[in-house]
């Protein structure tokens, strides 16, 4: 079986700082693969180059067989990715924007409107489909990527950090939808700093570390008889002795 995503020795230097430090990881066909790591770690930018919107200094990034830099087109038609702070068309509206992605990928009108249809509804966003997207709230916007991933069907969801932000409500109606497309066949990398969040929802895990990847596989054999966020905090060698960060007037 063809993996859903594979890097293989990806590394990115921004001046003086290294980013990511050859990073090698393999992420199964019919996985939920989360990636946590500190604020800093390399998470994003790993994602970025995985997902052919950076390019590495070295190394390949593969979604199921096609290379993502030498077939770009068909790469990206294989995958649906959610950037952390994405960027939308704010003076359109939900639907709108999904139109114009969606015939921007060449789907047919009668396709992108139907799908529209039933994404805007499946987010519960169908109220709020005439409004503007600046006028729409956090969850709203995560709600509004998620729907732009998934608007062509793809086989990969790559999401960076999708809940952060989001109200419990809208958090609820994300986690079924990943959980019914990962039930489906398709295979999710979701970025995120909250190891409950990974806990509850993926299978495989890696643990991203000052750019390299400090532990990775199946999610019980990374955690052991420890939560994921000890086991996290012993392989980042962060020391939690008490009265080390103790504030004198508190």
């Amino acid at each position: 079986m063809t993996d859903a995503l594979n890097i293989a020795g990806l590394a990115k230097t921004f001046g003086e700082n290294i980013a990511v430090d050859h990073v090698d990881l393999t992420v199964p066909q019919g996985s939920f693969y989360g990636l946590v790591g500190q604020n800093g770690a390399g998470k994003t930018t790993t994602l970025a180059m995985a997902v052919g919107l950076l390019r590495p200094d070295a190394g390949t990034a593969h979604i199921f067989g096609t290379d993502v830099w030498a077939d770009p087109a068909r790469a990206k038609a294989l995958v649906g990715v959610l950037p952390d702070g994405l960027a939308m068309p704010e003076r359109l509206t939900g639907r709108e924007v999904l139109t114009y992605l969606g015939l921007l990928r060449g789907l047919s009108e009668d396709v992108v409107a139907e799908r529209a249809t039933e994404l805007l509804a499946v987010l519960e966003l169908d109220d709020a489909e005439k409004t503007l997207v600046i006028e729409y709230s956090t969850g709203m916007r995560k709600k509004i990527g998620l729907a732009t991933a998934l608007l062509h069907a793809p086989r990969l969801l790559v999401l960076d950090e999708p809940f952060e932000a989001v109200d419990p409500v809208s958090a609820a109606t994300i986690k079924t939808i990943l959980r019914g497309f990962v039930e489906g066949g398709g295979s999710i990398v979701l970025s995120s700093h909250v190891m409950a969040l990974v806990e509850q929802l993926c299978d495989h895990v890696a643990v991203i570390d000052k750019g390299r990847v400090a532990a990775a596989g199946p999610l019980a054999e990374i955690r052991g008889d420890a939560t994921l966020e000890d086991r996290f905090v012993a392989l980042v060698g962060f020391s939690s002795t008490p009265g080390t960060k103790g504030l004198s007037w508190l």
